[in-house]
């Protein structure tokens, strides 16, 4: 039988035991971040900055004191005579990484957006005056060069086999610490901000203040598998998430930036949307999944190949899990290529055939309504009152249910209705007169020259 005192000997052993097994399962940065620092570096710019851009009329001082606010506000007025206002010159901070040894760089498109001159901080003290090659606002992503060659370059690795959990490393310059290494793990992959449905961010726990936008995010081989770009944040540091820009979709913009200083990416002419559980039962849908396409641009690539309401499940080979998923995937396929697109029409799967074409500016068809015309006579139903437009079927009024809960508001064009498109207020009368009592039907609103699929719930009664 053992002594007390060697049992307490032992039972110290086992657990010192079990944390060391526990420590050396951690990974180790240390030679990560000598081998990768000395190609970071640390980005600074001057702009012009106008009063207008730092005062706005709604300025207030924190102690609400109206007379240092008017002073303020007079101060940087225009004077009497017509003079300019006063401008200045303002420093901002960020990071980037060499690109290549020839002098290429890579940052933020809002880390150099509106500078007027750019430094770069070697790891070796060395500051040299960057020019920008190009930068593209969609992917938040810019290129710039320095007259050096020799320099240390980092290896870009693939973003697309990253898993959730997987250690990643960050090096940067927070709030202007030059060369700050911090660790976490990935959070989530294929992130879409509310602001950017094009990039699918990863998203992260790594440390992520002002000044680290445009660094290296690195995977545990040493890979550069994202781009530091953005943070949530209600206190302005961190708080926790941070954002990503994959390198699978980054390393095709720099590579374009880098030959013609522009980006041009593929485009189908669509809107889509996500699709939630109940429009999932409105298209008679196993699970939501897949791009609803809400609207086709009319000059478009899919003007003939595609309709409204049909839902995009995989796109050249790739599936498509969402509607943040299928830009991306669009703007990666080469200009003028013919893909397969698989979707789901009418409840049955088809594949069709959609060449891509390059982008251009577009704006959604117009949907507003003509102010000045005959009084048509009102048709109510589904808890609305429709009128017809020269536009279409126009919402006069919301009455009750299940127009209201809907999200159906006054002056919406009604454009489809469980599947049927409409020409008339009668025609939208007749279809939801034969809509069955506990059914989800989708509903095609035109609103602000867009559109959108609504899920609508039909209760008994609620075709009076």
């Amino acid at each position: 039988m053992l002594m007390p005192w060697l049992r307490v000997v032992l039972l110290v052993c086992v657990m010192s035991s079990a944390g060391m097994a526990v420590a050396g399962e951690l990974p180790q940065f240390t030679e990560m971040v000598k081998q990768n620092s000395p190609a970071v570096v640390n980005i600074s710019t001057k702009q012009s900055i106008s009063p207008q851009k730092i005062l706005p009329d709604e300025l207030r001082s924190p102690e609400t004191d109206e007379l240092f606010d008017e002073l303020m506000k007079r101060f940087f007025e225009r004077d009497g005579s017509g003079g300019q206002p006063f401008d200045f010159d303002s420093d901002s901070r960020g990071s980037g990484f060499i690109y290549s040894q020839d002098g290429y760089i890579v940052t933020n498109h809002h880390v150099v957006k509106d500078a007027n001159a750019i430094t770069i901080k070697l790891s070796d003290g060395r500051e040299l005056a960057a020019q920008l090659v190009g930068s593209d606002a969609r992917t938040d992503i810019a290129l710039l060069k320095v007259a050096a060659t020799g320099l240390p370059v980092l290896r870009m690795g693939k973003s697309e086999t990253l898993e959730v959990g997987e250690w990643v490393l960050a090096i940067g310059s927070p709030f202007g610490f030059d060369h700050s290494a911090t660790a976490g793990i990935v959070s989530a992959k294929g992130r879409s901000l509310p602001d950017d449905n094009y990039v699918p961010f990863i998203q992260t726990d790594v440390a992520i203040n002002p000044g680290n936008s445009g660094g290296p995010l690195f995977n545990l081989a040493g890979e550069v598998v994202g781009i530091n770009s953005q943070i949530y944040s209600r206190s302005g540091g961190f708080m926790g998430v941070s954002f990503a820009i994959p390198m699978d979709i980054a390393h095709g913009v720099i590579e374009q930036l880098k030959n013609k200083g522009v980006v041009s990416r593929g485009w189908i002419g669509v809107y889509v949307q996500d699709i939630s559980a109940d429009l999932a039962e409105s298209f008679n849908m196993a699970k939501p999944e897949g791009a609803l396409v809400a609207q086709v641009v009319l000059t478009g690539p899919a003007a003939r190949v595609l309709n409204q309401g049909d839902v995009i499940l995989s796109f050249a080979g790739k599936p498509i899990a969402n509607a943040a998923a299928l830009p991306p995937v669009v703007g990666s396929i080469p200009i003028g290529e013919a893909v397969a697109v698989e979707v789901l029409r009418e409840g049955k799967r088809e594949t069709l055939t959609l060449t891509v074409r390059e982008q251009v500016p577009q704006t959604p068809k117009s949907v507003e309504t003509a102010l000045e015309q005959q009084p048509a006579p009102m048709i109510g139903t589904l808890g609305m009152q429709v009128v017809n437009t020269e536009a279409g079927v126009m919402v006069e009024a919301v009455m009750g249910e299940p127009a209201r809960s809907t999200g159906i508001a006054k002056g919406d064009i009604i454009a489809q209705l469980d599947g049927k498109p409409l020409t008339s207020a009668a025609e939208f009368k007749t279809i939801a007169a034969a809509l069955e009592a506990g059914k989800t039907v989708a509903v095609l609103v035109q609103r602000d020259n867009s559109a959108r699929f609504l899920a609508m719930k039909i209760e008994a009664n609620a075709r009076e």
